[in-house]
């Protein structure tokens, strides 16, 4: 089945009893047992399972082309809990310009633990098999990156990593399985903040682990996810669930939108650079043509001036929202070196933007005005 259909259809069936084609949301944190001890509804305890988690997990398998999939409270949890299936002196290769969360993940929490890790420039495939090591045991992919937009091969990549005998995991927050397959790619697992697009209305939080084979790495993250309660709510996957239903349609239009955007700054005097790799002089252009089916709604650009001329126009914005965060509805806007800490990589002169579905039109006057 195409991702449309599948979209409205994967994890969902009309309860039995009711026969509501909505699902209802299952609060129970408990469920009874049989008087021989079994469970005969097949729950034991809400943090082992729930209805409304399988559901959502049926649903992300389905979407990405797994085996399995396990839903968790945030994207940071379903990201440490991918790093903590690892062992203590095991070693991690990641991109340079990894979403921050990551790397203080990373750096700040699992190094002190015993994990090591090289971070190099994804982009550069001779970096990567460089820093591969034999104690190498798994390699991350964030692609396009957050926030330059860099695009990193993910089947040369995954290659790499299987021929040191190493995982690839490949966080597809911003592609969404609607215009990236990574694990068709060759990626061993994806992971999703589904905060941002597949929630796609900024009102829930959540995270995803999507696995190619239901195997003992599979075993072993979900095993971590329930020993340290990094679960998802019922309500929250209900709404992920929600989201998940028209996600091929948004993503179609957020890419739709950001295309027109990026064509429009990348024409304005008062703009230096526009990453988007939708873009024909975005270095990642071709690959990107080659593994994704759309750009994305995701771009950043950089203003002349610097810093303060970045935060004057971040300032002037009438219609896009300043905010952290992506995904949504409506489009967003942020300084994101500012949002980073001291300790960041990213040009201070950057704004990053998530486009949302307001008509493109009517983002671009306002980014005209804004901007002066």
């Amino acid at each position: 089945m195409r991702i449309e259909t599948v979209a409205v259809h994967a994890g969902m069936k009309p309860e039995p009893g009711t026969r509501g084609v909505t699902p209802s949301i299952h609060l129970a944190t408990t469920f009874e047992r049989a008087e021989d001890g079994s469970y005969p509804g097949g729950y034991i305890y809400t943090r082992n399972a729930n209805p409304n988690r399988a559901m959502l997990e049926q649903s992300l398998a389905a979407l990405e082309g797994g085996a399995a999939a396990a839903a968790f409270a945030s994207g940071t949890a379903a990201a440490m809990s991918v790093l903590q299936a690892l062992s203590p002196g095991d070693h991690v290769v990641a991109p340079q310009d990894v979403y921050t969360g990551t790397t203080r993940l990373l750096k700040e929490v699992l190094a002190p633990w015993g994990l090591r890790v090289s971070f190099v420039d994804m982009t550069d495939l001779a970096q990567v098999k460089k820093a591969v090591t034999s104690n190498t045991k798994l390699v991350w992919v964030e692609t396009p990156s957050n926030p330059l937009l860099k695009v990193t091969d993910i089947a040369a990549v995954a290659k790499a990593a299987h021929a040191a005998g190493a995982l690839c995991v490949c966080d597809n927050t911003w592609a969404t399985p609607a215009l990236q397959r990574p694990l068709e790619l060759g990626a061993d697992a994806v992971v999703h903040a589904t905060t941002k697009y597949l929630g796609g209305h900024g009102d829930v939080m959540g995270g995803a682990a999507v696995f190619k084979r239901d195997d003992a790495f599979a075993r072993r993250v979900r095993g971590v996810q329930v020993a340290g309660g990094a679960i998802a709510a019922p309500f929250d996957c209900w709404l992920v669930l929600r989201g998940i239903r028209t996600l091929p349609l948004r993503m179609r239009a957020h890419s739709e939108n950001a295309t027109k955007l990026a064509q429009f700054l990348s024409d304005h005097s008062r703009v230096t650079a526009v990453h988007y790799p939708g873009l024909s002089g975005h270095p990642g252009h071709a690959l990107a043509k080659r593994q994704m089916s759309m750009p994305g709604g995701m771009l950043s650009f950089q203003v002349k001036g610097g810093q303060s001329a970045a935060m004057k126009a971040a300032a002037r914005v009438k219609l896009f929202t300043r905010a952290t965060s992506l995904g949504g509805t409506e489009s967003l806007i942020e300084h994101r070196a500012s949002i980073e800490g001291p300790q960041t990589t990213t040009p201070d002169d950057l704004l990053r933007v998530s486009v949302g579905l307001e008509h493109p039109d009517d983002l671009i006057a306002d980014l005209e005005q804004a901007l002066g």
